[in-house]
């Protein structure tokens, strides 16, 4: 039996997940603009083991979404990941949040195409078929009516990076879906205990997220 403690901040959502052989038990998330990550957190988790009657000491390991998205999101959420693992000498996992975000869906034909918001008119985006195999790899892109043109497949385009689109990319081939906006743990918990089953794990010191890019630090004037 494996119980896995899925974490994703990557986002807006902050959300925890226990799952107990790739089948989530329980959840708890929240998508607030403020990022109330650092608050929620610690609580989301205190919460889920009292609802599921699990304590740490039998959880075996612990999933977090690496990245890309936010980075003061991607850093509260390995941090905490990471001081459990180290607490409880249990396994870290990385799991790709882009790949989160397109198990959201499920398709018969064409590409997920799962996008986060970067600021501006720029996302984080990767291409994935039918079975969430990554196909393009990921980017940070700045999206316009040019974009994707080249693609003659339906875009199953997800998250709340293409819902900033929706204006631009009309095409027919382009197809959206406003209600799933941000990553969940939930969809970690298949992705995390097939990692586990392969061990599949992180160096829990050395890991760090997947930024992509740089921290610009923002000011007022």
């Amino acid at each position: 039996m494996a119980l896995i403690l899925n974490i994703e901040t990557a986002t807006k959502n902050c959300s925890v997940a226990l799952s107990k052989d790739g089948r989530t038990l329980a959840i708890r998330e929240i998508a607030e603009q403020n990022f109330s990550h650092a608050e929620k957190l610690h609580i989301f988790i205190e919460e889920l083991l009292l609802e599921t009657n699990v304590t740490l000491k039998e959880v075996k390991a612990i999933a977090v979404s690496q990245g890309p998205g936010s980075y003061t999101g991607l850093r509260i959420g390995v941090s905490a990941a990471k001081g459990l693992c180290y607490a409880l000498s249990i396994p870290l996992i990385a799991v790709d949040t882009l790949e989160i975000l397109a198990r959201k869906i499920n398709i018969s034909n064409g590409i997920i195409l799962p996008m986060i918001d970067a600021r501006r008119l720029e996302v984080y985006s990767a291409f994935f078929d039918s079975n969430y195999a990554k196909i393009r790899e990921t980017k940070a892109e700045i999206i316009d009516e040019n974009s994707f043109q080249e693609e003659t497949e339906i875009l199953h385009l997800i998250g709340d990076g293409a819902m900033k689109f929706k204006e631009i990319l009309t095409d027919e081939k382009f197809k959206y879906y406003p209600e799933m906006q941000f990553p969940s743990a939930t969809e970690m918990s298949l992705i995390s205990f097939q990692k586990f089953q392969n061990k599949q794990f992180e160096d829990v010191a050395y890991f760090e997220p997947f930024y992509l890019k740089d921290f610009v630090l923002i000011t007022k004037k």
